[in-house]
């Protein structure tokens, strides 16, 4: 009992200790190309929101991404080794990721200069890694928030963003009605173009097969014809008589 009852202090004063900052991570411009897609959606960088003298510029700012129903049960690590890598998602329903510090999120917009932080765009590094940047698994919904943390635990974090939806694949659907009546004829007229291509083939084989098996063979230039000389005496030439 008094275990619980130290534990329960211990949460009471984490909780206390971090300080809230009323902002609402938001999508980026809709006129942003790629602003959503299957597995990345892009928000605007909350520059200027963690100016707070509680923050240092050595402390982490995370982004937290949870499924939409997972928020509630969102318990904020307290040390770094703690943090909920991708892998860790399916199970979880949430974890960390784009590590930066607040000298990357100052005060003020340039007006010529999009700040922008694509969530899920890094395919090359590891699930397993803390911090990597993986592609989402799916279309959502998510949410997402900030998370200051420092070596001795959390100290600030935002609001909880709305909820955002990925992109899905469009299946394509047979066509009712006409459409697939016609496509029926097609394909029959094909089948019947097909059948005759094959026939005459067929034939134009059986032609030439006829043609080679009735004609005569003829020898060729390259054929040597062999013939054996015979030496009869009926034919000799008579000796010669009388030699003076």
């Amino acid at each position: 009992m008094c275990c619980a009852l130290g534990t329960m202090k211990t949460l009471i004063h984490i909780t206390a200790a971090t300080e809230h900052i009323s902002y609402v991570p938001q999508l980026s411009s809709a006129t942003l190309g790629g602003r959503l897609t299957q597995s990345t959606f892009t928000l605007e960088q909350p520059r200027g929101q963690f100016s707070h003298p509680s923050i240092s510029d050595s402390d982490a700012i995370w982004l937290v991404v949870a499924h939409s129903n997972a928020t509630q049960k969102f318990m904020a690590p307290q040390k770094v080794e703690d943090t909920p890598v991708p892998a860790d998602f399916p199970q979880g329903g949430y974890y960390l990721t784009l590590r930066a510090s607040r000298a990357l999120y100052p005060g003020g917009q340039p007006s010529n200069q999009l700040w922008v932080l694509r969530v899920g765009n890094d395919t090359r590094c590891s699930p397993r890694t803390r911090g990597c940047n993986h592609p989402l698994p799916g279309p959502g919904p998510y949410r997402v928030k900030f998370l200051v943390m420092s070596d001795r635990g959390p100290t600030a974090e935002t609001e909880w963003s709305s909820e955002t939806r990925l992109q899905q694949a469009e299946v394509l659907q047979a066509a009712p009605g006409p459409q697939t009546a016609g496509t029926v004829v097609i394909i029959a007229i094909l089948s019947v173009l097909l059948a005759i291509l094959l026939a005459a083939l067929l034939t134009l084989l059986i032609f030439t097969w006829y043609d080679t098996c009735g004609s005569t063979p003829i020898s060729g230039p390259g054929e040597l014809v062999f013939v054996r000389k015979y030496d009869t005496h009926h034919m000799s030439r008579p000796s010669a008589v009388g030699a003076s």
